[in-house]
């Protein structure tokens, strides 16, 4: 015999908790300046949220009908997500097709990363990055949805091995031992030097979030289905330690300086923070759950889903139409806050013409609505009408944005055309230095640098023939004084050593000094500057130039001053130059290293001339 079915209560406080989450998302992305430098916890709240509700949903149905239906639970699943997905993949892609230019790069692959709910694993394959916004992606943040999905997916099916444990505490401490190993293998990985991408992209790392929910879930079952079976907490100190525990949330985003410096220590304590929050909340008789849910963040929690879709794809795609480059170029807050508006204006028409039919009708239902529709009044049949004309666009300038997209960012095109020509030169005798010549030879050059100057390969080369140019992506200025080091000690570091590693974070005297120490005292250290929308660069050229004027044998090469005014000559990050511009690089650094010897040469002549008369006047006085 069938069960009688058990109150399905409203879980109080999930809402309002979401609008906190998608706020600290959409505060980070939008307002980089902003407080939140670490707001991406927000996705990290929706992990948890997400984990204890489905397993609470799961959970009910169980006790409600002694079975759980997969295939009914993963249409539910559906019904919510696939709506607002489909609207937002084929409104963006179709935006991005008239954009064109580098936003259009892998077009193909996102979206069928967003198609299958693989996103993560996608981009990780294609070698995509999440902490690198020189070629943002444009669905970039459907990365956590694919994390989701893939629980979504598996969960329900590994639901029953945990029931088969005796009572809530241990199905509850099983979920948070699970939790703890997947935390301990993303700390274990980013120590050993593991891709902090990988770590952060993946379900296996990144799954504590959804397993801590889970353990709150499993924890919280008797009292949220059978409420009046427990009593009630005390409602004073269950608001005290609730807005307590949701400040920690927000103090989590608000700490250190972005993914690469508080990954995963502050996911895992916003994902704690987040689970405190739902038990309080969520308690029979809480006052906190029904406070957290005031008007405005319900209201924001129920359309977060559509808000945290929307946002990132339009600020993507206003930031190339407005500067050619992402968002990296920088966020005016004009155009942070009409990007804001906007998530919000589509994820409200989203919601109500969208999501809440499907959701109750189904697909089938919200069809036959729409065809209901083209025989409605005229104003309804001409709204039906221009929302299938919408749609047809949509699918149209989403096949049009996929065949139309290009393999590599123009940034990325600049750097494999540096690196082509370095390996064709070293497949090439090196010629010998020039006779009587009197400027550098390029033989007697050694270069030591980043992207930018791996981009002006072809210039070094041709300005300087026979330079030896050591340069790779992403290279710190300590990975520099580490290779200039090597050279020494094999004696391949040549006379004149040029460094160019401003672009990627700031420098340390400690570490400029550990660059002149490793070429020694014989030798001449150009350092080249940078040029780019960061937002530490100006500290670095600052920086550069105070350390060379106090290093008699170290001089600037000023990139930043050459380049400025010719961004048509960068690629489309802003930062890589382009063929014309990696010509200017060259020029900057040959003459910056001919000034040096020049100098040089100088120094010697004075040094000579005063031995010289040093010499004349004492033998004078030794002949008197």
């Amino acid at each position: 015999m069938t069960p009688p079915p058990l109150p399905r209560a409203r879980i109080a406080g999930l809402d309002g908790l979401r609008a906190v989450a998608v706020v600290l998302v959409v505060v980070y992305h939008l307002f980089p300046d902003a407080f939140l430098r670490s707001g991406y916890v927000g996705v990290d709240v929706f992990f948890v949220i997400s984990g204890f509700l489905i397993t609470t949903l799961l959970l009910r149905e169980r006790a409600r009908e002694g079975r759980i239906r997969l295939r009914r639970f993963w249409a539910r699943r559906a019904r919510r997500l696939l709506p607002a997905l489909a609207a937002v993949v084929t409104v963006s892609a179709s935006l991005a097709w008239l954009v064109g230019g580098d936003v259009l790069v892998d077009m193909g692959l996102q979206v069928l990363g967003a198609a299958t709910f693989s996103y993560n694993w996608v981009s990780m394959a294609d070698g995509g990055t999440y902490f690198s916004a020189a070629d943002p992606e444009i669905f970039r943040n459907l990365w956590s949805l694919a994390v989701e999905e893939q629980f979504y997916l598996l969960w329900p099916l590994l639901l029953p091995l945990f029931l088969l444990l005796p009572g809530r505490r241990s199905r509850a401490a099983a979920a948070l031992g699970l939790a703890a190993l997947s935390a301990a293998w993303a700390f274990t990985s980013v120590t050993a030097g593991a891709d902090l991408t990988r770590v952060y992209f993946g379900t296996d790392t990144h799954a504590f979030g959804l397993l801590i929910g889970v353990a709150v879930a499993f924890a919280l079952h008797g009292l949220v289905v059978r409420r009046s079976s427990v009593a009630g907490v005390g409602p004073v100190w269950g608001v005290i330690v609730g807005a307590l525990a949701t400040a920690g949330i927000v103090a989590a985003a608000a700490v250190g300086g972005g993914e690469a410096i508080t990954f995963p220590a502050s996911s895992l304590a916003a994902s704690l923070l987040t689970a405190v929050v739902l038990l309080i909340a969520a308690w029979p008789g809480s006052w906190f759950g029904r406070a957290l849910d005031i008007a405005p963040l319900r209201w924001l929690g129920e359309r977060s889903y559509a808000v945290y879709l929307w946002h990132w794809p339009l600020l993507v795609l206003l930031s190339f139409q407005l500067t050619g480059a992402g968002p990296e170029t920088g966020v005016p807050v004009l155009a942070g806050a009409g990007v804001a508006l906007a998530s919000v204006v589509l994820a409200a028409g989203s919601y109500r013409w969208l999501e809440q039919p499907v959701r109750r009708h189904g697909f089938r239902g919200a069809l036959a609505l729409a065809r209901h529709g083209l025989r409605a009044r005229p104003s309804r049949r001409a709204a039906t009408l221009a929302v299938a004309l919408v749609a047809a666009l949509a699918l149209g300038g989403t096949t049009a944005a996929v065949a139309a997209a290009p393999r590599t960012t123009t940034s990325q095109s600049a750097v494999d055309a540096g690196r082509d020509a370095l390996e064709q030169a070293r497949r090439l005798p090196t010629p010998p230095p020039a006779p009587g010549a009197q400027t550098v030879d390029g033989t007697r050059v050694s270069a030591v640098g980043d992207s930018v100057m791996l981009a002006s390969a072809p210039g070094l080369l041709q300005a300087m023939p026979g330079i030896e140019v050591d340069a790779e992506v992403s290279r710190s200025l300590w990975a520099g004084a580490r290779i200039i080091d090597d050279l020494a000690a094999s004696g391949e570091l040549r006379e004149y050593v040029v460094v160019g590693l401003g672009t990627n974070g700031p420098v340390s005297t400690e570490a400029l000094q550990s660059i002149v120490d490793a070429a020694g005292p014989d030798r001449y250290v150009i350092l080249v500057n940078a040029y780019g929308p960061r937002d530490w660069i100006p500290g670095v050229n600052s920086d550069l130039t105070a350390f060379a004027a106090s290093h008699p044998r170290v001089a600037v090469a000023d990139w930043s001053q050459a380049i400025a005014g010719h961004d048509d000559l960068l690629a489309g990050d802003q930062i890589h130059p382009e063929s014309a511009g990696g010509d200017i690089y060259a020029r900057t650094v040959k003459r910056a290293v001919d000034g040096a010897a020049t100098q040089l040469a100088a120094a010697q002549w004075a040094a000579e001339q005063t031995r010289t008369t040093l010499l004349e006047l004492f033998g004078r006085d030794e002949d008197q």
